[in-house]
């Protein structure tokens, strides 16, 4: 019985990828960007994994000796959205991207809502979550109605302030709008986003709540029929729509999924804990905010020793992102990059580069392997343990 910890940078990217162009994401790079915006980037405990052989990033050193192994992941799917790369990871490619709504929402979706709900909307654009409620944030106060809106991503996002619309009542919302969406309007997230706060002074709370299509059979389903648990840290729960999670572990910012991770491997000896760091994206990435990221970047390096302080003989630690968000472009979508890939091992080789994998979904199928669960081989996905074997 082992344990794997794997932890997801959200859009932690590091170069675009060969198709970027279809995204309208040529040359980003958010890691090389972010250090090149703040002078440099310390780093040392993922430089000692080996991030520095992945790419040339200012200020982290290319060490003739590293305790890890290191690469980057491709992505098959067509996307650059969480879900679409988290699902990849475990197994479930999307071939066919999800639907967006670059002009709004169909007014039949709407309508259909407003019924459901029982009450108008207001919105329906495609906007930045902090604009928009600073935009229609007074009229929803009078009105009572809630802020629908949307962005190059596949989602669909109900903002209310608490205290007009309460947090149960939102998540209802929510849930209708997952009903509908459904087929051709099937959006990948519908996204609660409750504010507070008074006109010109509005600001979001950390009681989001992601509610996500559900997968097909992934890894995870392989993990659970064995036997294993598998703790979601984070919005992991959320992103599989709870199938193969069998603990969960709530965290609203990075901070508080570093202290998640750390209890559920002091409670977890065997399984996987599955964490999503969420502030580089949600925080610092979609804001522009390079010099927020490289902090972000410089907490977690510090909080990473303490992870690795406490790893068991055979654990596998693998630290990765899921996308890209350059916050030196101008835009602030995701962007379509290669991810890096850091693996790490008492009972590993250290040093191998494991190059370009062609698809997230490797990681998937390296988890089990490393955990000793046959595989399922109607799931994408070729193990990479073999090559870090002693």
């Amino acid at each position: 019985m082992a344990r794997a910890i794997l932890i997801v940078l959200d859009s932690v990217g590091i170069g675009a990828m060969d198709d970027a162009y279809l995204f309208g994401d040529e040359g980003s790079h958010t890691l090389k960007h972010t250090a090149e915006a703040v002078g440099g980037l310390n780093l040392p405990n993922m430089e000692n994994l080996g991030l520095g052989h992945i790419d040339e990033l200012q200020g982290v050193a290319r060490q003739n000796e590293v305790i890890g192994s290191f690469g980057r992941m491709k992505e098959q799917a067509n996307g650059k959205d969480t879900t679409t790369g988290h699902w990849e990871m475990m197994g479930h490619i999307l071939y066919h991207a999800f639907p967006t709504f670059p002009n709004g929402f169909p007014v039949a979706l709407i309508e259909a809502f407003e019924r459901r709900i029982g009450r108008k909307t207001l919105g329906n654009i495609v906007a930045s979550g902090t604009v928009i409620i600073e935009e229609l944030g007074r009229e929803h106060m009078k009105t009572g109605f809630p802020i629908v809106y949307t962005s190059a991503d596949s989602v669909f996002q109900i903002a209310a302030h608490e205290e007009i619309i309460p947090l149960e009542d939102l998540y209802k919302m929510c849930q209708d709008a997952r009903e509908l969406l459904q087929g051709e309007w099937g959006v990948g997230r519908v996204i609660a986003r409750p504010f507070v706060g008074q006109p010109g002074h509005f600001a979001r709370t950390s009681n989001r709540h992601d509610y996500s299509l559900m997968p097909g059979r992934t890894y995870l389903d392989l993990l659970t029929a064995s036997g294993y648990t598998v703790a979601g840290i984070g919005k992991i729960k959320d992103i599989f729509a709870g199938q193969g999670v069998t603990c969960h572990y709530p965290s609203k910012n990075n901070q508080e999924g570093m202290d998640q991770i750390l209890l559920a491997m002091k409670e977890h000896t065997t399984g996987l804990i599955f964490a999503n760091l969420v502030d580089f994206d949600m925080v610092y990435g979609h804001r522009n905010n390079a010099k927020g990221y490289a902090e972000a970047l410089e907490d977690f390096d510090k909080g990473l020793e303490v992870i690795l302080d406490h790893l068991l003989e055979d654990d596998l630690l693998v630290i990765t992102a899921d996308h890209g968000c350059d916050p030196t472009t101008v835009s602030t979508d995701h962007s379509r990059e290669y991810v890096p890939l850091l693996v790490y091992g008492k009972k590993y080789r250290a040093g191998v580069d494991l190059k370009v994998r062609q698809s997230f979904a490797d990681l998937g199928a390296t988890i089990v392997h490393h955990m000793g669960v046959r595989t399922d081989h109607n799931l994408p996905g070729e193990s990479f343990c073999d090559l870090l074997r002693k």
